[in-house]
């Protein structure tokens, strides 16, 4: 069996320059004398990205754990229902109107109670609200061309309220001039919140990387994945039940939430966690 050489007698009789006789800085002045290595920054040149600016997040535990909330960067705050997400969604929101910055809430579905929200002292001059319809009404000249046998099909093809937060938020950060914008998943099934493709998150990164704007998401589980350059999780723990607790219902006293770090561009040292604690009056479950 005869065998072929790899490289032609000719190529390997030429004489081959060798690069590591040469210094690093004449080996880069001939790369860089290349067209297409014309624009190649070497890593010693290049620069370190600035820290970002932290804001207040209205809760002094939360900015004693993260140092705040990070302008021109995406936070996601997930937890599981009665974990407290929605008592820190009232103070991030209060403390940016009270801030006189204009903001934003994408309610995907429409759990804002208004009450709650000016009890917690949240300035609705200052607040853009999105309401999400769950169920948008067909227009008359849609059904009239449309058979009412195939409605259920038509419907189906309407844009979700996912779909709805997804355009109105792209729109909110290109238009630009807001200091906060939220977006509540809270109340979304994990699976439909879960389908959000990773490229919208990437648009809504891209948009804010050098405003002012604070994009805020709420999920009941990390949706964001990489994008989030602050993740953090809370959880519900060592609620001491009444003694004066009827047998259908659980009364709350003292309910403590935790908060933890899950991901942060901003800390150069391992995730913490640390618990805040705030009284109910009155929670009832069961």
């Amino acid at each position: 069996m005869s065998s072929f050489p790899l490289f032609p007698t000719e190529a390997v009789r030429r004489p081959v320059a060798s690069v590591a006789s040469n210094s690093p800085a004449r080996v880069f002045d001939r790369l860089s004398a290349l067209p297409k290595l014309a624009e190649v920054t070497p890593a010693s040149r290049l620069t370190v990205r600035p820290e970002p600016e932290m804001v207040p997040s209205g809760v002094c535990e939360i900015d004693v754990l993260t140092g705040g909330l990070p302008r021109g960067c995406l936070t996601e705050v997930c937890g599981p229902v009665s974990s407290g997400r929605t008592s820190l969604l009232l103070a991030v929101l209060a403390a940016a109107t009270q801030r006189q910055e204009a903001c934003a809430l994408v309610d995907v579905s429409d759990a804002l109670d208004p009450l709650s929200a000016a009890i917690a002292a949240v300035n609705f001059e200052s607040l853009l609200w999105v309401r999400c319809e769950t169920n948008p009404p067909l227009r008359h000249r849609d059904t009239e061309k449309t058979n009412p046998k195939h409605e259920h099909l038509y419907r189906r093809r309407m844009e979700t309220p996912v779909e709805q937060a997804l355009r109105v938020t792209d729109l909110l950060l290109q238009s630009g001039g807001f200091g906060l914008v939220i977006i509540d998943l809270g109340d979304v099934p994990l699976k439909i919140a879960r389908r959000i493709p990773l490229t919208s998150w990437f648009r809504f990164q891209r948009a804010i990387e050098h405003t002012p704007t604070v994009l805020f998401v709420i999920t009941r589980s990390p949706c964001a994945q990489t994008c989030a350059a602050l993740l953090l999780k809370l959880s519900a723990f060592s609620s001491q039940r009444s003694a004066q607790t009827p047998s259908h219902t659980a009364l709350l006293d003292d309910l403590t939430i935790g908060a933890e770090v899950l991901r942060s561009r901003m800390l150069r040292k391992p995730a913490q966690s640390i618990t805040a604690s705030f009284a109910t009056k009155t929670v009832r479950a069961g």
